[in-house]
């Protein structure tokens, strides 16, 4: 493994984790007054931004780790509009 893929898996793995927590609590609640329905959407698409770049440059930490998240995001963004 190259020392940039490695690099990119850490980095994947940390911030994925760092949201896990949050959008579970989300998901399991069903509380979503406190978040901003704008943040989400600009965080989801950014996102999905960076899926992108991941599949351009076929970075599998970036990939599967960006994909994990823009799952929960959406997940979050569908509830959000739906709970309110």
């Amino acid at each position: 493994m190259s020392l940039e893929t490695l690099v990119s898996a850490v980095a994947a793995i940390l911030t994925t984790l760092a949201f896990v927590p949050q959008a579970l609590h989300i998901i399991r609640h069903k509380e979503t007054r406190a978040i901003s329905l704008q943040m989400y959407v600009v965080f989801a698409i950014g996102v999905a931004f960076w899926l992108a770049f991941g599949v351009m440059i076929w970075n599998w930490p970036m990939i599967v780790a960006n994909t994990i998240t823009l799952a929960l995001a959406v997940a979050i963004l569908a509830m959000k509009l739906r709970y309110g």
